[in-house]
Parts: C-alpha cells; sequence; structure tokens
C-alpha cells in the first residue's frame, strides 16, 4: 500500500477568552480558531510496529520522539481500537513547537487521520474523539482541521464560515509552555473569571458571508485572556506585538493561544506580505510566515 500524506495545519486562536476554572483543576475556554495555511506534513508508511522518524527545519525542538504528541495519539487509538493497522510515520516539522499555534496538536490529529484512512474508520468515529481530546485539549479542532468555535475544554466545537483572511505571524523563537501561563493567570479550582451576564452578552459571531471588516470588528471586541499572563513570562511577545501593530494596513493583531506566536490580519494580501518582508528585515531571527487564515 502507497504512503498516506496529511498536513498539519497551524492553529491560530483570534480569540480566547478563558471562562474558569474547574474543580478538577481543567479551565473552561470559549475561542474563535482559525487555520493558517502553513503546515507540517506527516507521512505514513503502513505496516509493521509504530515508529516515528522527525526531519525538517525544526526538528531538533521536537525532543524525544517518546514524547511527540504523534506517538501519544497512535498508541492511545491502539489502546481503543483492536488489531489497529500501524506503521511509520515521518514528521516534516516547520512550525514551531510551543507555540500556541497547536503544531504539536495539529500533527497529532494528522497521525489520527492517517490512521482513521488506513483502518477505515469515520472521523465521527466516537473512539477517535475520545482520543483525540485525550491527547490534548486542541487536537479535536485539529482534527476538524476547520475554523470553528471552541467551548468547554476543547470538545466543544461549532464549525464557522470564516472569509479567507491575509494574515502574518510572528513567533520570536522562544518557547512558552501552556502550564506556565495558565499557572500565571492565576485561577483557583472552581473560580469563575467570566460571570454569566458576560457570557449572555457575548458578541454573535458574522453569519456566512461575513466580511474580514465585520469579523475583526466582532473579534476587536473580545481579547485573548492569555496574553498579559504570557506577557508577563516572556516580554518579547510584547516587541511582536509592536512591531505588527505598528504595520501598514494592519486590522488586527493579538497573541495566538498560550503564545508566543502573534498573528495580524490585513485587508489585502500586498499589505501581509509587505509587512512580512518589514518585520523580516527588522528581526532576522524571528519566524515570520505571511498567508491566509481561513
Amino acid at each position: 500500500m502507497p504512503a498516506l500524506v496529511e498536513e498539519g495545519r497551524a492553529k491560530v486562536n483570534l480569540s480566547l477568552r478563558v471562562i474558569g476554572r474547574r474543580a478538577d483543576g481543567y479551565h473552561d475556554l470559549e475561542s474563535v480558531v482559525a487555520f493558517a495555511d502553513c503546515a507540517d506534513r506527516l507521512t505514513l508508511e503502513p505496516g509493521g510496529e509504530l515508529r516515528l522518524a522527525t526531519t525538517g527545519p525544526l526538528a531538533a525542538a521536537c525532543g524525544d520522539t517518546s514524547d511527540n504528541l504523534v506517538f501519544k495519539a497512535a498508541k492511545l487509538l491502539a489502546d481503543a481500537v483492536p488489531n489497529l493497522k500501524l506503521g511509520a510515520f515521518a514528521l516534516d516539522k516547520v512550525l514551531p513547537v510551543a507555540a500556541g499555534i497547536g503544531g504539536g496538536s495539529a500533527d497529532a490529529a494528522a497521525a489520527l487521520r492517517l490512521l482513521a484512512r488506513l483502518n477505515n474508520l469515520s472521523l465521527d468515529d466516537p473512539r477517535l474523539q475520545e482520543v483525540a481530546l485525550a491527547t490534548g485539549a486542541d487536537v479535536p479542532v485539529c482534527l476538524l482541521s476547520r475554523a470553528c468555535d471552541m467551548t468547554g475544554v476543547g470538545e466543544q466545537l461549532l464549525p464557522l464560515a470564516l472569509p479567507s483572511m491575509p494574515c502574518v505571524m510572528v513567533n520570536p523563537r522562544v518557547p512558552v509552555a501552556t502550564k506556565d501561563v495558565f499557572q500565571a493567570l492565576g485561577l483557583r479550582n472552581g473560580e469563575l473569571l467570566v460571570g454569566a451576564t458576560s457570557v449572555l452578552a457575548a458578541p454573535a459571531w458574522p453569519e456566512a458571508g461575513g466580511s474580514i471588516a465585520d469579523w475583526v470588528a466582532v473579534l476587536d471586541a473580545v481579547a485573548n485572556d492569555l496574553e498579559a499572563p504570557a506577557m508577563r513570562i516572556e516580554p518579547v511577545i510584547g516587541d511582536v506585538l509592536g512591531a505588527l501593530r505598528s504595520s501598514a494596513g494592519v486590522k488586527l493583531a493579538r497573541m495566538s493561544g498560550s503564545g508566543a506566536t502573534c498573528f495580524a490580519i490585513y485587508g489585502l494580501p500586498a499589505e501581509a506580505h509587505a509587512a512580512a518582508e518589514k518585520i523580516r528585515a527588522d528581526h532576522p531571527g524571528w519566524w515570520v510566515h505571511a498567508g491566509t487564515l481561513s
């Protein structure tokens, strides 16, 4: 059987509200998630035992293979599905790690999609959904790999119709651990950050056919609650946001996820590419991508 290939597209949190922290310690979130046109590439050679080889410009940042989320997802699915066919994974790593864009989660989701194809499993198979959530909070939305309003701890997904939005994504090549950002947020078990009134008064997302301006207008009123604690941990995030917010044509700029990657939305692709070129010239050590979110 020929090799199977999937892309692990970068996830971008256009908004991220922390509703509160559950008694069990997990955080309830509400986030509009989009996906970018930059991605890791995962290949599966069917047959034999589970293996993983990592190549690409950022392979060295992936750490030990046994800790990789591709490996974790595949093992969990093998436990859930009797006689699951496995094989050798090869990951071409181009997305920054611990960057707030779900690189590891996207890779794990790509692995689950590959194994589903190999084993004739539907993507809505409950076992696949359970394994996705058990692998990580961002894996269910990455499994779907389309724009969604994500709530709960990541398991509740409402598909959204986003327009194609020119964007620039920038990472200062500084990893930020999600657990450290949530710890800096400082919520106690059982504590609410957003009250019921705030939830009821939340803005409605634009319907299908909404323009970039429509989306920016609504998103501008809903921040990323993790931005401030992440900046306390890594102040360079403020420098990245400053570079994006000072660029010509920018409509909205903020941090994605728990950082340190930040993004900006523009009205025209030419504006995004010009901004990216200037940021690359001013900060040659940063990871910069100009493309689209959808």
